[in-house]
């Protein structure tokens, strides 16, 4: 399983739908947080071994309606 964090930079007042449709739409996402910044939602998800990340950003979170940016962070190991 790897890990992956998004920030998401939605549309004007799209922040609080994007994140519902994220939680209940996407199974890859188990948090979403509001935060503030350059972007609105801070999202983790958990993929399968060799999941190509590339494809699941693209395909799967920015094409959520009210999706206007994205930015990716990668984890290598968790310490908790």
């Amino acid at each position: 399983m790897q890990t992956i964090f998004v920030f998401v930079k939605c549309e004007l007042g799209q922040t609080y739908k994007v994140a519902s449709k994220a939680v209940e739409e996407v199974e890859q996402v188990s948090e979403v947080h509001s935060v503030s910044g350059q972007y609105d939602l801070l999202m983790k998800c958990y993929l399968a071994d060799g999941a190509d990340i590339g494809h699941f950003v693209t395909e799967r979170i920015q094409l959520l309606p009210g999706v206007k940016d994205t930015f990716t962070i990668i984890t290598f190991k968790s310490f908790a």
